[in-house]
């Protein structure tokens, strides 16, 4: 009986061990891909008690703390392509070709900054964004001018990730929200696209999916199409690239069908059961997103209970 015990015991052990294996090299090789600019958080614990543009009692931070945003992040990069002058502006003014790990970090710092980060972090990630925009003008491939300062295509780069976090939250996420968290939502992300000049910004989220869907601006370019062929086939590791192809087809499978057709894209059989599978195995072993338990701890709010995450307090990563 005694001996029975002891290897139980070690089998037990061998099992944790190569559990947390798999869980370490899954969070480092995930965590690799966004790690190719400066932790937006570093310097959030030099201002204690600052909850940030949204706070420890918003939708956003649970939105946003939950693997699910990854399939939110590839589904904004799609329905931006959507729109021609939009799709224009990234071809003909950005590096995603030639450094698409480093756009990947620096888009991701933007997100995680102005959703968990202080507000001296949220002005200065603002600000870094709105320089960087300045000098993207031109004229897109069907002849229409286009420029990053117009208030409409920063209404359809910000609408395009809140639709699309919210959308991937309540396909792959953790919890169903209800339709009035939903709308809050929808209506706290008002704040940041009113700080980005945006404008239309819905304030529900039936409105929201209207006025991507329905927009007079959606259509098919070259600049979208070539967007869409390098999102399909990023230059990615051969296992990350599986893992990669699973969230693509699951943001695709979530589209609505006039922003699918205007880019090209078909929803593949089962890629929702996928991207829910993925989803759950990321969130086992990534935990919640370790920004969002360093806004926590910085607001001097309690962790809540039943939510794990990977990194101790007065750790942002």
């Amino acid at each position: 009986m005694g001996t029975f015990e002891i290897k139980n015991n070690k089998s037990s052990k061998i099992k944790n061990s190569e559990s947390s294996g798999w869980k370490a090299r899954l969070t480092e090789t995930t965590v690799g891909l966004f790690s190719h600019a400066p932790d937006p958080l570093e310097e959030t614990f030099q201002y204690p008690d600052d909850p940030g543009l949204f706070g420890p009692e918003s939708i956003t931070w649970k939105i946003m703390g939950d693997v699910s945003s990854f399939i939110g992040g590839i589904r904004a990069l799609l329905i931006q392509a959507a729109h021609p002058e939009v799709a224009a502006g990234v071809a003909n003014h950005s590096t995603y070709r030639d450094d698409p790990l480093g756009r990947l970090s620096r888009t991701a710092s933007y997100v995680t900054a102005t959703a968990f980060g202080a507000m001296p972090e949220v002005e200065k990630s603002i600000k870094m964004v709105s320089s960087a925009h300045r000098p993207v003008v031109g004229t897109s491939s069907r002849g229409e001018k286009y420029s990053a300062g117009n208030p409409e295509m920063a209404a359809w780069v910000h609408n395009a990730l809140i639709d699309s976090f919210l959308v991937s939250y309540q396909n792959f996420g953790p919890f169903l929200l209800k339709n009035e968290e939903a709308d809050s939502y929808v209506y706290e992300q008002t704040n940041l696209g009113n700080l980005m000049k945006a404008s239309p910004l819905p304030e529900n989220a039936a409105s929201l999916s209207c006025w991507l869907s329905e927009n007079p601006k959606v259509g098919s370019s070259k600049e979208g199409a070539e967007a869409v062929s390098f999102l399909k086939k990023p230059p990615l590791p051969f296992f990350t690239r599986i893992a990669y192809k699973i969230l693509f087809n699951a943001a695709v499978v979530t589209m609505p069908i006039e922003l699918r057709e205007a880019i090209g894209v078909n929803p593949k059989k089962g890629s929702k059961t996928a991207g829910n599978f993925l989803t759950k195995v990321l969130r086992y072993a990534l935990g919640s997103s370790p920004a969002w338990a360093a806004a926590l701890d910085r607001s001097g709010t309690k962790r809540p209970n039943g939510i794990r995450f990977r990194n101790t307090s007065g750790v942002t990563r």
